[in-house]
């Protein structure tokens, strides 16, 4: 399990030992800077000591110095060329340098050297550079050491100062575990840090939605219960009256209604099982193309037995609107045959026998679309979004049912961000248009 506490122990001691080796390396140049103009002034004030100094010429004097200033290398010559005087012999040294400062490689790395002519005689001190690194080097470390042995002494400051910054998560995780499904009150915002206010208002706004949704789950149980309670009691009287039927006729009636009854009962479960499975969260939807025209025809085809049997005039018809052609949606084609069928369904049982019925695809501005009209006496204006809800049936129906089918449209509809549109058709009943949005195309 990731601990932000640990992430932010480790960031932030990463980072101060960053800028602390960053701070060293600027000490080491500075150092190295100032050890360079500080040798440099002694190179010169050294190579003056020894302008006044006579070697006698025709041979070499070589005088060794002290153990303890051997970092300096001392050469005279004559103005022919001739060395006067080595102090180390040992250090190979060039035998011409340039007058003033220079950096010369020798014997064992870079060498600054300092020349100059004094009385027909050219002096040169050197020192290896290494000497002067090193120098710098150990001012820079004496720099940093302090920093670098209080990074466990930081390291324990920064996980108590970080605990002490993430117990508002700690508080409002406490508050989230004291809330139940019948207590979903809001997380309070007061004495919240400002970066923990963003997941409080998100916590909040999920309680709320889980609210909602436990609210409307408890409704929808209550009211699926209230409909199953009237066929199941039914069922239960034609069950009696099948069996204190005295002839064969009256129980054969009796068996019809019973058989009529369970029929309306199972359809009243199956929509109950639909309904369940295209609510949010009920299962995955996998988006596929699919092509409107094709997904019609194969509803027209399903539908047609119950259309012939009402005497309906049931087929497909061509868009009114201009230029429309058969489109294509990124969607659920059988979370869609569900919705055409019910919209067919519904219009095939409220049209009077005789009537029409025309399923039509296009696409328009909006983008694809179907549309359902029918000859039937459609739905007042005033109605028009009622029908939507869950168990509602208009007073003035006659055709039994469970009150589902449209509820079951309008959620397929919006899992496919999809709008059911109801109005007056031009064959004088509804038309209703599943009116998809641009969103929708593959």
């Amino acid at each position: 399990m990731t601990s932000i506490r640990r992430q932010l122990l480790l960031a932030l001691l990463s980072v101060i030992t960053l800028t602390t080796l960053l701070g060293a390396l600027a000490t080491y140049r500075t150092a190295r800077d100032e050890a360079n103009a500080m040798f440099d002034y002694q190179l010169r004030q050294l190579a003056l000591s020894f302008r006044d100094q006579v070697f006698p010429s025709g041979r070499q004097h070589d005088f060794a110095f002290d153990e303890d200033v051997q970092d300096f290398s001392i050469q005279v010559w004559r103005p022919d060329g001739t060395r006067l005087y080595l102090s180390h012999p040992r250090q190979g040294l060039p035998d011409r340098t340039p007058l003033g400062f220079a950096t010369v490689d020798g014997a064992g790395g870079k060498w600054r050297v300092f020349g100059m002519q004094q009385g027909g005689q050219t002096i040169q001190v050197a020192q290896p550079m290494h000497s002067r690194n090193e120098l710098a080097l150990a001012a820079a470390l004496r720099t940093v050491a302090p920093f670098l042995l209080m990074l466990p002494v930081l390291g324990v400051l920064i996980w108590v100062v970080v605990g002490r910054g993430l117990r508002p998560l700690d508080a409002v995780a406490r508050a989230v575990t004291t809330r139940t499904a019948v207590a979903l009150d809001p997380l309070p915002e007061d004495r919240v840090p400002a970066e923990v206010v963003p997941l409080v208002l998100a916590l909040n706004d999920l309680l709320e939605r889980l609210k909602r949704a436990l609210q409307a789950q408890r409704e929808f149980i209550a009211d699926a219960a209230h409909e199953l309670r009237t066929p199941l009691a039914a069922l239960h009287l034609q069950v009696q009256l099948a069996e204190r039927a005295a002839d064969t006729t009256a129980r054969t009636e009796a068996f019809a209604e019973l058989k009529g009854g369970l029929q309306r009962t199972t359809h009243c479960v199956q929509q109950l099982l639909t309904l369940a499975r295209q609510e949010p969260g009920g299962g995955d939807l996998v988006r596929r193309p699919v092509k409107l025209a094709e997904l019609v025809a194969s509803v027209i085809a399903e539908q047609l037995p119950l259309a012939e049997a009402r005497s309906i005039d049931l087929g497909a018809a061509a868009s009114a609107d201009e230029g429309a052609r058969a489109g294509v949606v990124s969607g659920d084609a059988d979370a869609l045959r569900i919705l055409l069928g019910n919209l067919v369904g519904n219009a095939i049982r409220y049209t009077p026998p005789g009537g029409k019925v025309d399923v039509a695809v296009g696409e328009n501005a909006g983008g694809a679309f179907v549309e359902v009209c029918d000859s039937g006496p459609g739905i007042p204006a005033d109605e028009r979004q009622r029908v939507f809800d869950r168990f509602y049936r208009r007073a003035q129906t006659d055709q039994p049912g469970s009150g589902l089918g449209l509820a079951i449209v309008k959620i397929i509809a919006e899992r496919h961000r999809a709008q059911v549109l109801l109005d007056d058709a031009k064959l004088g009943g509804l038309r209703a248009r599943l009116q998809f949005g641009p969103a929708a195309a593959p």
